[in-house]
């Protein structure tokens, strides 16, 4: 279908269990005993996991541990090496996608009824909570932002009622809006969901377990993220302590057996001694990954003004984004430039820097400022023939040794031979660490940053938040991660509305007046009820009739809602009986509830024609 929604489980090419066990009806899905490899990275060596239909599982791990191509078997793109992906004969899986599903000139209705068959009515219902309407409902779907479009994607998804949602990365590139209306409809979504996110913020919010992929093994752990990330530290931390002993103690047998063997005294405890230490093992800590140790270049720390804008009016030859731009950022200051999507944060930032021109006004940096920029995307223009130490060289500031580079290099996981990789051949991460490390190594004391942390895994983006932390130079930037901002932002720059302000609040609070803003809305819909085109004259009139109208059509639209649901049941379980009398006692009991539903929709569609009189 349009959206990428894959509404069957027969439409999988996958191994199906039809489950007699009452236990296990409420298992979706299964995992058991799978194994897939790339030549010889591993990323799953006899892993297994079951899916229930009564949680929302957050999946984690670092990039490239393999993640997304689960994603993919368990929709039946990839196939394993080994072991299967048993599907509940129930099973309707959703999956939001990335690519555009959208028709030339389609509004977002048009799209939403061709993607679910479902009548326009319903689709405006599910529609309006994501806040989809007026021109963002009945305008061309193309030409809304990337946001409003995941909006619609999501829209399309309910309407086709699935009782497992794959989301993978949801939250890239939205605004904290469209984040918090997200988690509002996955917190009020009543099935199952498996949600890969590098963002704890919106894990935290949304899941009530945990499944973590690393080095080939899947873990159910069930707690939220920061629980299951609590545990894992506490359960290293032991582990090195308990490895600290036994190497201690492997010196003290040690110390002694040298001491003694050579005694025929003591030769004989000398001999107890070595078999002590041979029966002392380590335990094993290669399940703890490699993480970045970033740091940002020393700075000396400035007093005053680092960048003043005077009247300012930003944009592009057919239209202002903003005007009367006038703010001042201080030496020091880590800046979070927030705002929803489309309003204007990456031309602030691309003025700010002089890659866009400004339409009128001044930008005036201070004295001494060397400023560092990190764009979204850049790391899709790095040079592609070139190696991460030649890249790192050419990019390092003047005289920077190559031990140094070599340093940094490796704390951003570059390590031994992995510095000479081609640039062609790195992921989507990879390049983006390597940006950053280009950008760390230039000795800048001004950075501007325009999402740094996409396509960083959590514990990267943890230690890059740090870093900028202890930073002493300035910091301008925008981020979708609210975990990341709050950790970060010293002060807090709003666009929006065609203004550039100093927010007078915390990240926090603007985070909250967000959230505020949108439980409002929702209150304000759920409080809606439905009304024809007359209704304004109908309210000059008293609206008697009308009011009676309205009722009468939101209580079909709840028997509409209760007759298609039992026509779905009643069919999925005519799929799975096996009697030839009950079936047809369902064929029947079918036939009865379409006649009822018809009935029920030329009611509506009557009552509607009324209503618009």
């Amino acid at each position: 279908m349009g959206c990428g929604f894959e509404s069957h489980a027969l439409r999988l090419p996958a191994v199906f269990s039809f489950f007699g066990d009452v236990a296990c009806m409420a298992v979706l899905l299964e995992i058991r005993n799978a194994s897939k490899r790339y030549g010889e990275q591993v990323l799953l060596e006899e892993a297994s996991a079951t899916i229930t239909d009564d949680g929302k599982v957050g999946f984690v791990g670092r990039n490239g541990a393999g993640k997304s191509t689960l994603l993919k078997v368990i929709l039946g793109e990839e196939e394993l090496d080994g072991g299967e992906i048993i599907h509940h004969p129930r099973l309707r899986l959703g999956y939001l996608r990335q690519h555009d599903p959208f028709q030339p000139e389609e509004s977002a209705l048009d799209f939403l009824v061709r993607d679910s068959n479902q009548p326009d009515w319903k689709c405006g219902e599910v529609a309006g909570q994501f806040e989809l309407k007026g021109d963002y409902l009945h305008g061309p779907v193309r030409e809304l932002s990337g946001g409003w479009q995941t909006r619609v994607k999501l829209a399309a998804l309910l309407l086709h009622e699935p009782n497992l949602l794959l989301l993978d990365e949801p939250t890239n590139f939205l605004d904290l809006r469209t984040q918090v209306l997200l988690e509002h409809f996955l917190r009020g979504f009543r099935e199952a969901c498996l949600i890969v996110s590098h963002d704890r913020s919106f894990l935290t919010a949304t899941c009530d377990r945990t499944l973590d992929l690393s080095r080939g093994k899947l873990t159910t752990y069930p707690g939220k993220i920061t629980a299951f990330l609590t545990q894992q530290r506490e359960h290293q931390e032991h582990l090195q302590r308990v490895n600290a002993t036994t190497l201690a103690k492997k010196k003290q047998l040690e110390r002694f057996i040298n001491k003694n063997r050579a005694k025929a005294s003591t030769a004989s405890q000398a001999r107890s001694k070595t078999k002590q230490l041979e029966r002392l093992e380590l335990e094993d800590l290669e399940s703890v990954s490699p993480t970045a140790a970033i740091r940002c270049p020393e700075v000396t720390p400035r007093q005053g003004a680092a960048l003043r804008c005077q009247d300012l009016v930003i944009g592009y030859d057919d239209h202002t984004v903003a005007q009367g731009i006038s703010l001042e950022i201080d030496h020091g200051a880590r800046v979070a430039i927030v705002g929803d999507n489309g309003q204007g944060k990456t031309t602030f930032l691309r003025t700010l820097v002089g890659s866009l021109e400004s339409k009128e006004g001044r930008i005036k940096w201070g004295y001494g400022c060397d400023v560092g920029t990190y764009a979204q995307h850049v790391y899709t223009t790095l040079p592609e023939h070139e190696t991460v130490l030649d890249n790192l060289q050419r990019v390092s500031a003047m005289g920077t040794p190559t031990q140094r580079i070599l340093n940094l290099a490796g704390a951003m996981l570059f390590r031994n031979a992995a510095v000479e990789k081609k640039i062609k051949v790195l992921s989507g991460g990879e390049r983006a660490r390597l940006c950053l490390s280009g950008l760390l190594l230039g000795g800048y004391n001004v950075l501007v940053l325009d999402e740094p942390g996409n396509h960083l895994d959590v514990e990267t983006v943890e230690a890059l938040a740090s870093a900028l932390c202890s930073y002493g130079g300035s910091v301008i930037f925008t981020s979708h991660d609210r975990t990341f901002v709050n950790a970060v932002a010293t002060n807090v720059i709003e666009v929006g509305g065609g203004q550039v302000v100093h927010y007078p609040g915390s990240y926090k609070r603007y985070v909250e007046r967000i959230e505020q803003e949108v439980d409002d809305a929702e209150g304000l819909r759920a409080s809606e009820k439905p009304m024809g085109k007359a209704e304004g004259k109908q309210r000059g009139n008293g609206g008697q009739d009308a009011r009676k109208r309205r009722k009468a059509i939101a209580a079909i639209e709840k028997t509409v809602a209760r007759l298609d649901a039992d026509k779905r049941d009643k069919k999925q379980r005519m799929v799975e009986v096996t009697d030839p009398e009950e079936a047809l006692h369902l064929h029947s009991a079918i036939q009865k509830v379409e006649k009822e539903l018809a009935d029920a929709e030329e009611s509506w569609l009557l009552l509607q024609e009324d209503d618009s009189v």
